[in-house]
């Protein structure tokens, strides 16, 4: 069920059109909610403020000299001050270039050289790293502090709002986990439409209460925004997410919809199970995100366990969200599949060449709509990103089902081949994540002189658990009836898998490099 108001402002032409027309149906409803350590240190912002405070940071800006298509980078944590700025650049129809606060200075200033920006926000002194000095060292142009103050002036001053969705005014970047990142180029309506795939999937309503416990400087910041001003719920917003600390935000809010990617389903559990006979968050109906591979024993644990609903999606920086999980799903499908994409998402299974698959067999995934981008900043990255068709190559593999549903089983470079035999690394994950002696892991090959590659499992174990051994992880695997030809052949125990600073996806590069 998707309520007709929400149905309606997903047709908004510009990010600036959606939060005007959601200010003037709910002006005194709470959009944003940011939660301190002390609850009398708590702030709350308005639809109707959001409009009014963020037109008076356009006007700052405007008076700087910021002005439609002016490339603005901004590196600020996740608090009301970002958002507002970032709604301000809307506003004006300036290009804006998020960078992830725990970024420094090789991602910084590659970011900065190659979308040429003319103006650089930063937040000073953050968590004892010195923004401002890494500007000045890196030779920023137009840098400004925006953590606690914001620029700003009268609205008068400024020029109408861009009535043009589809012009390029965002750069994201990907994580550039095996080179340099890639400057994704989105428009406002590329966003909105990501937004709305979240939004309309969840069945969400004014009286939820959401959280962005993820840094709003990636793609899933707009992303989610999107979806606050649709349905005209709040979010609270934490600068710092870490647990338990963050529970007592999470309680006092009464946050109804929580998430972020699979880490923090599992972060939630391990919080879960200290007391297992008090619900962690009372309000708490569901947890959603995306991001990173989701094994089905997460889904079961989180109902079982956390009494509450999961839903998972799939998106990536190029294509903020392509399909979600319904709340109402059944339970196979959520534990087992992406969920189904929206209404002018089009999903295409082919062999490398391009020749479409049928349903439940594995192929490439590749994509065409409104959400997915415009390309990339440096045209060279374009050629090999896109087939003849206008389809996005994502470079994942999977397949749907007969009933539309996605299932990814693996990224291109995931898949193992172990003496001309593909091996795939997520089937052996899944297995693994039912043993109650791993927390996490990432299955890799590595270059092997007799095989091609061989099959290493590195694991991230639970505070307490007794140490694995190969012949325990291999002896589960083979109850499950996994080939032998698949059984890992090396394991690794680490304190903790390496993990991107955003939804805190595992980076195998890192993994691969190590071990090799």
């Amino acid at each position: 069920m998707t309520d007709n108001t929400a149905v309606e402002l997903s047709r908004s032409r510009t990010l600036w059109d959606l939060i005007a027309r959601r200010a003037a149906l709910t002006p005194a409803a709470p959009v944003l909610i940011e939660a301190a350590e002390d609850p009398a240190d708590d702030r709350r912002l308005t639809f109707g403020e959001l409009r009014g405070r963020s037109e008076r940071v356009a006007a700052g800006l405007y008076d700087m000299g910021v002005r439609p298509g002016t490339v603005v980078a901004w590196q600020l944590p996740t608090r009301i001050e970002t958002v507002l700025l970032s709604v301000a650049l809307a506003r004006l129809g300036a290009v804006q270039t998020p960078v992830i606060p725990f970024y420094r200075d090789r991602e910084v200033g590659f970011a900065l050289r190659e979308s040429k920006a003319e103006f650089f926000a930063v937040p000073g002194v953050w968590r004892g790293f010195d923004h401002t000095a890494m500007a000045e060292r890196l030779g920023a142009r137009g840098v400004f502090e925006a953590y606690g103050s914001l620029p700003d002036g009268d609205p008068a001053v400024l020029p109408p709002p861009p009535a043009d969705g589809t012009s390029v005014r965002w750069i994201y970047w990907t994580s550039g986990t095996t080179s340099d990142p890639k400057g994704v180029l989105h428009t406002d309506r590329s966003l909105i439409a990501g937004g709305s795939c979240l939004a309309h999937a969840l069945h969400l309503s004014p009286d939820d209460v959401g959280s962005m416990a993820f840094p709003f400087a990636h793609i899933a910041g707009p992303d989610y925004t999107v979806m606050l001003l649709l349905y005209g719920f709040p979010a609270v917003l934490f600068e710092k997410f870490a647990m338990p600390d963050a529970l007592a935000g999470y309680r006092r809010h009464g946050v109804t919809v929580a998430g972020g990617s699979t880490a923090f389903y599992s972060m939630f559990l391990t919080e879960q199970r200290k007391d297992p006979g008090v619900k962690l968050i009372p309000t708490l109906r569901l947890l959603a995100g995306g991001g990173a591979p989701k094994p089905p024993e997460i889904y079961h644990a989180v109902v079982r366990e956390l009494g509450c609903q999961l839903t998972h999606g799939y998106g990536m920086t190029e294509v903020p969200m392509i399909t979600m999980g319904a709340p109402d799903d059944t339970a196979e499908n959520l534990a087992t599949t992406e969920g189904r994409p929206p209404q002018g998402m089009s999903i295409r299974i082919t062999t490398p060449e391009g020749t479409d698959l049928p349903p439940h067999t594995d192929g490439e995934v590749r994509l065409r709509g409104e959400a997915v981008c415009q390309g990339y900043l440096n045209h060279d990255d374009d050629p090999g990103a896109f087939d003849a068709d206008g389809y996005l190559i994502t470079g994942d593999l999977g397949h749907l089902t007969k009933d539309g549903y996605l299932v990814l089983t693996g990224r291109s470079k995931d898949v193992i081949i172990r003496k001309g035999e593909n091996i795939s690394a997520k089937e052996i994950e899944d297995l693994l994540h039912q043993l109650p002696a791993v927390a996490d892991v990432a299955v890799i090959g590595l270059p092997d002189p007799e095989r091609g590659e061989r099959v290493c499992a590195v694991v991230e174990q639970p505070p307490g658990a007794a140490r694995l051994t190969l012949t325990d992880l291999t002896a589960h695997l083979r109850t499950q009836g996994l080939s032998t030809h698949k059984l890992p052949e090396q394991l690794e125990l680490v304190e903790a898998l390496p993990r991107n600073d955003a939804l805190r996806k595992v980076l195998k590069y890192k993994l691969r490099e190590r071990y090799a």
